[in-house]
Order: C-alpha cells, then structure tokens, then sequence
C-alpha cells in the first residue's frame, strides 16, 4: 500500500468524490462486485460494516425469535437485510420489521422498527446510521447497547433528528410501539 502524506491526505479529503444511488448500488450487488465484502451504501457512500461477534449474534438471533412469536403475520421480519432508507443510502441492519409487502423485486422502504446490536460500531450506530434512519422516518429505532449494557430507545423523527430518546437497563422491560403486546426484557437480550 502507498503512503500518503498528510498534505495528500487533505487533497484526497477536498477533492471531488463520486457518491452513489441505491440503484447504482444495487445494480453492482447484482453484478457480483461485493461478493466477498459485508458493505452498505450510506448518503452516497460505501462503508465497510464492522464484523460481528458471538454476543452480537445472539442478540440479533433473540430478538428475532421474541418477534417472530410475537408478531407472527402481522408484519415482514428481516434479519441483515438491505432497507432502502433513500436514493443514496441502503444500510444494512441487524433487524428490521416492516409492514407485509410485495419485496420480491425491491428492498423495503418503510419500517416500523429498526434494530442494531453495537459493540464496536456504536459510535457509527448512533451518529450516521441514526442519521439516516431518522430521515428516512423510520417508526422508532433501537441499539441494543453492549457497550453500556441498555437498549437506546429513538422515536418520533423530526427536522432536528429524534424527539424522543430513551434508555432501558436490565430489570425493564421494553415493547415496540406498533407491537406494545410483544415484550421483551431487556436483560434477555444483553450478554450476561
């Protein structure tokens, strides 16, 4: 790999940069460009997504089960699956819930709710991909926190970013706003 000197470092920061659509995107995903790489496109932007440890799976893989037996039919439950939140941006969480659909020919664009277990990405979680996730007025938004040990509740996206957010610590107990009769203790989904 090339070295790169601080000042080229400002010229390749300052100079122009090709951002990218979804259907561009999508487009190389269906020609096998990305085959052997776990990227999604955010704002225009690839980005590398952060690899996913024991813990981490087990979060996602609870969660799921709590709403599949929850939900049932009520709603389309995706794991890892690409949302498309806007012309420039298909992150790929951990958990998603959208309404029942036809998504045999494009990714969802609405969600009822969107999950992201974190651990080493909870910086990236709570500032691009909350970004994201709230422009493109996802219901609500949760990060199942490793780091701190709680679940960060977002709701009500607005022009200033989430008007509500919230915590919940082992020994509470948390519900989803479209589902409020599916529960889930938060203690149930952290790494003892």
């Amino acid at each position: 790999m090339m070295n790169v000197t601080p000042d080229q470092t400002e010229v390749l920061q300052a100079g122009p940069v090709r951002k990218f659509k979804r259907s561009e995107f999508d487009q190389m995903v269906r020609e096998g460009w990305f085959q052997d790489e776990r990227v999604e496109l955010l704002l225009g932007t690839l980005f590398e997504m952060a690899p996913i440890d024991p813990a981490h799976c087990v979060s996602a893989d609870l969660l799921r089960r709590v709403f599949e037996r929850g939900i049932g039919d009520r709603a389309f439950i995706m794991s890892g699956n690409p949302f498309a939140a806007s012309e420039d941006s298909e992150p790929q969480p951990d958990l998603t819930i959208v309404p029942n659909g036809d998504y045999w020919k494009e990714h969802p664009s609405r969600a009822l709710l969107v999950i992201e277990v974190s651990r080493t990405s909870l910086k990236y979680d709570r500032g691009l991909k909350s970004l994201v996730y709230c422009t493109a007025k996802v219901d609500e938004y949760w990060i199942v926190n490793h780091v701190d040990r709680c679940v960060e509740i977002h709701r009500e996206s607005g022009p200033d970013g989430w008007q509500i957010k919230l915590r919940a610590y082992p020994g509470e107990t948390i519900a989803p706003l479209a589902f409020p009769d599916v529960t889930i203790e938060v203690s149930a989904i952290l790494p003892p």
